[in-house]
């Protein structure tokens, strides 16, 4: 399916040297000039930067602990990784709690 765009005028563009040049500004600074007021600059808090320092540093780290990983298998390769069920059990029932209580 084909839609035709209309009403859109496309003039030819004039290129002389001798006629200078203004860029455009943004239309949040041009209604702000037009109002007679000038934009507040943008402040940042410390508490934003330390959010995307932090950010930062949890995306620089890796997904998976390789290190971990490697101990484990090793583990479970020489027959000395020992599956505790009540360890797992109260894994699993602390995180339903934590969803619980998030929801």
């Amino acid at each position: 399916m084909t839609t035709k765009i209309t009403g859109y005028q496309n003039p030819p563009v004039q290129v002389s040297t001798d006629k200078s040049v203004s860029r455009a500004k943004d239309g949040a600074a041009s209604a702000a000039e037009a109002a007679g007021k000038t934009a507040s600059p943008v402040r940042i808090t410390d508490q934003a930067r330390t959010l995307a320092s932090l950010e930062q540093t949890v995306n620089s780290l890796p997904v998976v602990d390789e290190a971990k990983v490697a101990r484990i298998r090793q583990a479970i390769e020489n027959g000395s990784y020992q599956v505790v069920p009540e360890r797992i059990a109260d894994k699993l029932l602390r995180m339903d709690r934590e969803i619980g209580a998030a929801q």
